[in-house]
C-alpha cells in the first residue's frame, strides 16, 4: 500500500460536535464519506472547541499544548482530540474561542479574531503533531487565513508543496471585519491587482486567490459565482480563475434522514410503502391545528427565514392561490420583519396556515414525512439540502431555478422548478404542482422519483477523492 493521502479539513461547524446550520451537516459527513471510500485517506478534521459544544456525549482528551505568535505576543493554544467513527477530530481552544458564547458572532472582529485564530492554530497543530498534511481542506471563510498562511510560507519545508483546496459553501459570507486580526497574526494585506481592492484584506477573496482548487458545493453555484448576480464582487476574478473552479453537489447522510426507520414519524414508510406516510401527514395536520384531509395538498416551509431563503416570496404567492385549496405549515425564525409576516399569513388565513416561528428538529423531521410539497423559492442557494431531504421522504419539491436546486431537482419528474424570483412565477408552479396533485397515480409518480434518487455522499466522496488524487500529483 503506498503512504496514505494525508488531508487536513478545517471547518467551523460539524455535526454531531456543533451544527449550526448545512455547513455542519456537511463536514460531519463528509470525512467519514472519504475514509470508507477509501483507506488509503488520512482525513484529518479540525474544528473550534466552541463553549457550546457539549462534551459529555464523546470521549475527549487533551492532545498538546503550545503558542502561536500575534503581534509579538505569544498566544495560547489547548488541543483537544476524539475519534469519531475512525475519524480523528481536533478541537481548537484558546481565549478568543472561551470568551466567546457564539459560534458566529454579530461582531464582525470579534469573529475575524475567533477564525483567524483557529486558523493559525490550526496549522501550527499539524507541525507540532509532525503530521504534514499533502492537502489542506479548508470550508467557507473561516479556513481561508490558513490557505493564505500556507502560500506565505512556501519557503518552509514543512509547508513548501502542500495543496490547498477550499469548498465555498456561501460566497456571501466572507469575514469582513478580519482586518486587524489578519494583520496581528502576520498576514498582511495581499498587493495583487487580479483581487478588487476591498477583497485584499478579507479572508474569503485571499482564500480564493490563495487555492489550488476552488470547489462550490454544486456545479450550477460553480458557474453563478462567475457572473455579476452571484459572484458577490470577485466574478471578473473567479472568471480568471475559471479553469481551477469545480462544483460538486453535497450530499446527506441517507442513515440519519431514512423514512423506514425515522423514530419521530408516527409511521414508517418505504418508497414500496407509500400509503403508510398518510398516517404522517393525518399526525402533522393534527399537531398544528389544520384540518385533517388526505385531498388537501399540505404546503410546507423549513427554513431560516431570511432574504436568501426568499420567504417574502412564498407569503406573497401563497397569497395569489388564495382562490384553490391548500394548507401550509412553516416552520423556522429569524428577520424580524418576516417573522411577522408569517404571523400576519396566519392571521390572515387562520384555517390554512401554522406558522412556527422556532428551531424544531423533530417538527421538521415530521413535516418532511408529513407534508406535500416543501417550499423553496431562494433568491440564491448554493446547495440546499432541505430539498433532497423532503424527496428522500416523499415530499416534493417546489422551488427557484438556482445553485444546487437547479442540480438535483428534475422539472415534472420529482419537483417543480420556477425560473424569477418572484411570488407570480412562485404562485403558477403551485398551481402547477397543485393540479398534477389531483391525480394520486401521477402525484405518487413524483414521489417515487424523488425517493429513488440516491442522494448519498457516495457519489460526491468519489468527486473529491478524485480530486485530492489530481491535485497531490501536480508540480508545486
Amino acid at each position: 500500500m503506498h503512504n496514505p493521502l494525508k488531508i487536513l479539513f478545517l471547518a467551523a461547524e460539524a455535526d454531531p460536535f456543533i451544527k449550526v446550520g448545512g455547513l455542519g451537516d456537511v463536514v460531519g459527513s463528509l470525512p467519514n464519506a472519504l475514509l470508507a471510500l477509501n483507506d488509503n485517506l488520512d482525513v484529518r478534521l479540525v474544528i473550534p472547541f466552541h463553549t457550546s459544544i457539549r462534551t459529555d456525549s464523546f470521549d475527549l482528551h487533551r492532545e498538546i499544548f503550545f503558542t502561536i505568535p500575534r503581534a509579538g505576543v505569544s498566544v495560547p493554544v489547548q488541543v483537544f482530540h476524539t475519534e469519531q467513527r475512525g475519524l480523528s477530530v481536533y478541537f481548537i481552544s484558546g481565549a478568543p474561542f472561551t470568551q466567546s458564547s457564539n459560534v458566529y458572532d454579530t461582531d464582525a472582529g470579534l469573529d475575524g479574531e475567533k477564525y483567524v485564530f483557529f486558523s493559525m492554530a490550526a496549522l501550527e497543530l499539524a507541525r507540532q503533531l509532525n503530521w504534514r498534511p499533502d492537502i489542506v481542506h479548508a470550508n467557507d471563510w473561516h479556513g481561508c487565513a490558513a490557505l493564505y498562511g500556507i502560500r506565505r510560507m512556501q519557503s518552509d519545508p514543512f509547508w513548501h508543496g502542500v495543496k490547498t483546496l477550499l469548498s465555498v459553501h456561501n460566497l456571501g459570507y466572507m469575514g469582513a471585519g478580519s482586518e486587524a486580526a489578519l494583520t496581528a497574526y502576520g498576514l498582511p494585506p495581499l498587493n495583487d491587482p487580479d483581487l478588487p481592492w476591498w477583497g485584499q484584506q478579507v479572508p474569503m477573496p485571499l482564500g480564493l486567490w490563495s487555492a489550488d482548487e476552488i470547489v462550490a458545493v454544486s456545479p450550477t453555484y460553480a458557474e453563478e459565482i462567475q457572473t455579476s448576480d452571484y459572484g458577490c464582487g470577485l466574478e471578473s476574478f473567479l472568471r480568471s480563475k475559471h479553469e481551477r473552479v469545480s462544483g460538486i453537489v453535497n450530499g446527506i447522510d441517507v442513515v440519519l434522514w431514512d423514512p423506514r426507520s425515522d423514530s419521530v414519524l408516527a409511521r414508517n414508510f418505504s418508497v414500496d410503502q407509500l400509503a403508510m406516510r398518510a398516517e404522517n401527514k393525518k399526525l402533522l395536520q393534527t399537531q398544528v391545528g389544520l384540518e385533517v384531509s388526505q385531498s388537501i395538498p399540505l404546503l410546507a416551509m423549513v427554513t431560516r427565514l431570511d432574504q436568501q431563503k426568499g420567504a417574502d416570496i412564498a407569503f406573497s404567492a401563497l397569497r395569489q392561490i388564495a382562490d384553490i385549496e391548500w394548507q401550509a405549515v412553516l416552520l423556522g425564525s429569524g428577520n424580524p420583519d418576516l417573522e411577522d409576516a408569517a404571523r400576519r399569513l396566519e392571521s390572515d388565513f387562520p384555517n390554512r396556515v401554522r406558522a412556527v416561528l422556532r428551531f424544531d428538529g423533530k417538527l421538521a423531521r415530521q413535516i418532511y414525512g408529513g407534508a406535500d410539497m416543501l417550499m423553496m423559492p431562494s433568491r440564491y442557494e448554493p446547495c440546499g439540502l432541505a430539498q433532497m431531504i423532503a424527496m428522500r421522504y416523499g415530499t416534493v419539491p417546489v422551488a427557484r431555478v438556482t445553485g444546487g436546486l437547479s442540480d438535483t431537482i428534475d422539472q415534472e419528474v420529482t419537483g417543480f422548478l420556477f425560473k424569477d424570483a418572484s411570488p407570480t412565477a412562485m404562485a403558477e408552479a403551485l398551481r402547477l404542482a397543485m393540479l398534477k396533485f389531483k391525480s394520486k397515480d401521477v402525484w405518487q409518480g413524483f414521489q417515487k422519483a424523488g425517493m429513488s434518487k440516491d442522494f448519498s455522499w457516495n457519489l460526491s466522496a468519489h468527486q473529491y477523492d478524485d480530486l485530492y488524487l489530481s491535485l497531490s500529483s501536480r508540480k508545486p
